[in-house]
């Protein structure tokens, strides 16, 4: 009964949210990927800034407990970059989009710093980055946010659950254009904050005060035999096009910051134990062809925690296999305007009961594209953190603006 209640505001909210749509989407001239706004350009220097913004609306609807709902800044993030010559540029990008307080559309929120670099591009069209940036594991992680068909990222892509987001440090990318292979490695810091529920990499550069810091390495390889599939979920162009990616990294403990282990013991009761070192393994393919667009991931992460006897969450004995799987796809039903979208994850630990799923369902109307979009989503949870009987559905209604 409370599956149904769930799946009929949902059905109300799609319908409010196509109607909202409906008069700027029936014929509405689809945009290129916003590009920001140039405050100054003179030749090869130029000086630009653009941004997103994202307004969510989440309910949450467990079987066990009360309903809950918020409406909040997803995402509320700036950029600036600057050309200084043909072959360098530099880029500053923050967030406000990360509500602290407690009332719907709160203004209190703190800054993060998202990509933060310089970049120098080779003759032979090689990009070198120093700074804070993606690194080049999960197709998902490396799409972003803005351009994604569900409203939120499945395990596969999200960095509490072993993904890294933002590594301060070196990355290097490039494309072997007669083979149709791009390539990509990065070696750098990467912080962790520690929590038997997650495995959750942050950037350093907005690290809270029990964060973890350790060095990773990471390397990502592409093929896509009928040219390259962009980075962006949802299929515009209606061409046939596919990739089949691998990427993997190492990260290790560098032992500076191990604040709920002493002497070897973990002192947090299991509930924050360090970890010491993490093997990532990603395997993944992309398909867009005639207004379907499929991705579909797998990632896997070996991971030994400090104390070799925590028995909590994720972990059992001082370890886990942390596994993640995920298949999303939309079919654009109308135009280039209106697409339906479904999905489908799987997570599984060494210390889990059951594995912890979730099944997808939503539309995106799209205005312009990714530039202005409404989009819903309803997403039904079992067996949440693996515990088994712990099932939760959840509604996203989300507008974004890219400018």
């Amino acid at each position: 009964m409370k599956k149904r209640k769930t799946m009929k505001k949902f059905l109300m909210m799609t319908c409010l949210s196509a109607a909202i749509a409906a008069c700027g989407v029936m014929g509405s001239p689809g945009d290129a990927d916003a590009s920001g706004i140039k405050l100054f350009n003179d030749g090869d220097r130029y000086l630009k800034t653009g941004g997103r913004v994202q307004i969510q609306f989440h309910n949450e609807d467990p079987d066990t407990g009360g309903e809950t709902s918020e409406t909040n800044f997803r995402r509320l993030r700036t950029y600036f970059e600057a050309g200084l010559t043909k072959s360098l540029k530099a880029k500053f990008q923050f967030d406000l989009g990360k509500d602290t307080g407690d009332n719907d559309l709160d203004i209190n929120h703190h800054v993060t710093f998202k990509d933060v670099y310089l970049q120098y591009t080779t003759p032979g069209g090689i990009k070198i980055k120093a700074g804070n940036a993606k690194i080049p594991f999960s197709r998902e992680e490396m799409t972003s946010s803005k351009y994604q068909q569900l409203i939120e990222r499945t395990f596969v892509g999200d960095h509490n659950y072993g993904t890294p987001a933002e590594t301060t440090g070196v990355h290097v990318s490039g494309e072997l254009t007669e083979q149709n292979i791009l390539w990509g490695v990065s070696a750098g810091v990467q912080a962790i904050d520690p929590d038997d529920d997650k495995l959750d990499l942050d950037t350093p550069i907005n690290e809270d005060f029990d964060f973890q810091q350790g060095v990773i390495f990471a390397g990502r390889v592409e093929f896509s035999p009928l040219g390259a599939v962009k980075f962006s979920q949802g299929d515009f162009k209606r061409e046939s096009k596919y990739s089949v990616g691998a990427g993997a990294y190492i990260w290790k403990n560098d032992d500076s910051r191990n604040h709920y282990t002493t002497g070897g013991t973990d002192t947090s009761g299991g509930s924050h134990p360090d970890v010491d070192e993490i093997f990532g393994l990603e395997v993944s393919g992309a398909v867009r062809h005639k207004g379907i667009s499929i991705d579909a991931e797998y990632n896997t992460f070996e991971v030994d925690t400090v104390d070799p006897s925590v028995t909590s969450g994720i972990y059992k004995n001082g370890s886990t296999a942390l596994n993640n799987i995920a298949v999303e796809g939309g079919y654009m039903v109308y135009k280039d305007n209106i697409e339906v979208v479904a999905g489908y994850q799987i997570q599984d630990a060494d210390n889990y009961a059951d594995e912890w799923t979730r099944a997808s369902i939503g539309a995106n109307f799209f205005l312009k594209e990714h530039n202005l979009k409404l989009q819903t989503t309803y997403r039904q949870g079992e067996n949440l953190k693996g515990k088994k009987g712990s099932d939760m559905d959840e509604i996203f209604i989300q507008a974004q603006y890219i400018w």
